[in-house]
């Protein structure tokens, strides 16, 4: 059987593009697939999609982590995006032959292997004891908090003796989840503070919609607002549902809704026509569809004879 994980890291460099470009061939390097990869000047991110045989992304996620150890360094970061990491945040994403118990394992060597480079690691999601830790709840207080010393209630996992951050690279936070929507609704006529009205109106922490994380951000660089978006099941709470919500809040202050932008690949949920034309999806082209790309993946595999066995990860 062809086993496909997914890896979908984020990053705290979203400026220097020659060495986002370099942190991508380091990955492409290890023998995953690179699906794709995008960075923002003003969330000061990027992120980078890849999938491979289980063994081939544990390999990439380590060799990734030891580049963003390397080459970025948080004590001048600023971003509008918060984040605790050089490698912020890394998530493993069971996509076929694979399950969620193999994408836990898939985290746990990978979250043991990131703090041998001496970067403490939380784990979150379905990676962590007990199942569900937030990554709201990790950033808290953002890197330059941790720097100083982790608070009793919020210690790394790996090593579970790390007193404080490491000094350039900050912490990890590895997980294993579901495929989710990682989007940005781009707003005018609203200020920076009605986006965040509007995003607290919306998430669930205060009693929005199920799974959603919205953040109202001002975008210096390009003068926009935007409410970033993480939607944990598509399938379950609706995006057009979610979509709509925002909209009419948006225009109730008098403002419009410009377009969308998916972070990363764009699942199943948002590729029939109605929705994308509804929500203004940018760049909605086959080669980002993740379930195509998979079945691609998949089907170049068994040509090429790539790693299709039964063996644990």
């Amino acid at each position: 059987m062809v086993k496909v994980l997914e890896a979908v890291p984020n990053f705290s460099e979203g400026r220097d593009l020659s060495k986002v470009r370099a942190l991508v061939d380091t990955i492409a390097a290890t023998g995953v697939e690179v699906l794709d990869w995008s960075a923002d000047p003003d969330h000061h991110r990027c992120v980078i999609s890849y999938i491979g045989d289980p063994r081939l992304v544990v390999r990439a996620s380590i060799a990734a982590a030891e580049f963003a150890r390397d080459h970025i360094d948080l004590r001048e970061h600023q971003g509008v995006h918060p984040c605790v990491g050089a490698l912020d945040v890394m998530p493993l994403v069971p996509l076929h032959g694979v399950d969620m118990t193999d994408a836990v394992s898939a985290a746990h060597r990978v979250g043991k292997a990131i703090a041998d480079l001496g970067v403490p690691v939380f784990y979150y999601g379905r990676a962590s004891d007990p199942v569900g830790r937030g990554l709201a709840e990790l950033r808290r207080g953002g890197f330059k908090g941790l720097a100083k010393g982790f608070p009793e209630d919020r210690r790394p996992q790996e090593p579970a003796s790390a007193e404080r951050a490491h000094e350039t690279a900050g912490v990890t936070c590895v997980g294993a989840r579901p495929v989710l929507l990682a989007w940005n609704i781009f707003l005018r006529g609203i200020t920076r503070d009605q986006a965040r009205e509007i995003a607290s109106q919306v998430r669930e922490r205060d009693g929005g919609f199920v799974g959603l994380r919205a953040l109202g951000l001002h975008l210096p660089s390009q003068d926009q607002v935007q409410i970033s978006m993480n939607l944990e099941d598509p399938t379950k709470t609706s995006p057009l549902a979610v979509f709509s919500a925002i909209e009419k809040a948006v225009h109730a202050q008098g403002g419009d809704v410009v377009e969308t932008q998916v972070i990363g690949m764009i699942p199943d949920a948002l590729v029939l026509p109605a929705t994308q034309d509804r929500l203004h999806i940018l760049d909605l082209k086959p080669a980002r569809v993740l379930s195509r790309r998979v079945r691609m993946h998949m089907e170049g595999r068994l040509d090429t004879g790539m790693p299709t066995s039964n063996d644990a990860i």
